[in-house]
């Protein structure tokens, strides 16, 4: 033995660090570990509204839009005025408040199904909400130009 040397890494099933008959088993308690999939729990990516957990990033998913409350204008701790809303999202499997900020309001409307990228997950006055953040991205998946055009094809001249 090489004192407290690290000779070599390598992986190891997560089940067979948790089995109580592995000597092992001690060294799951240290911080490192902790850490390390405290952070790989936050990196998951969710799929449906039910999966989203406080903490998340990197998320991912299709919902409808059900209610636009009507938004707010704040001075961010920045010192910036903006304008802020909440909107209510869900999809088979559950709701969700999503957080928009100033032009992000305008692109949306009740009904639109949404495709959120990227958006990150927390908690705010006990509720889950989901924020875009500067890397998330939300995309309407009704062509509203095309819905429009089509209703002035029906419309009577």
């Amino acid at each position: 033995m090489r004192g407290s040397e690290v000779i070599a890494q390598f992986p190891m099933d997560r089940d067979f660090l948790l089995n109580e008959n592995n000597h092992l088993r001690n060294f799951m308690g240290t911080d490192k570990i902790r850490r390390y999939l405290s952070r790989k729990n936050r990196l998951a990516s969710a799929r449906s509204i039910s999966d989203v957990r406080a903490g998340m990033s990197h998320v991912n998913l299709k919902a409808k839009i059900l209610e636009v409350a009507p938004s707010r204008s704040v001075v961010t701790r920045y010192g910036n005025n903006a304008v802020v809303a909440k909107v209510l999202i869900g999809d088979e499997t559950g709701t969700i408040k999503l957080c928009l900020w100033n032009g992000q309001i305008d692109g949306v409307s009740v009904g639109d199904v949404i495709k959120i990228e990227n958006a990150q997950a927390s908690v705010f006055r006990g509720e889950r909400q989901l924020s875009l953040g500067k890397k998330g991205t939300i995309n309407s998946e009704v062509l509203k130009p095309h819905l429009k055009s089509m209703e002035l094809l029906n419309a009577p001249t």
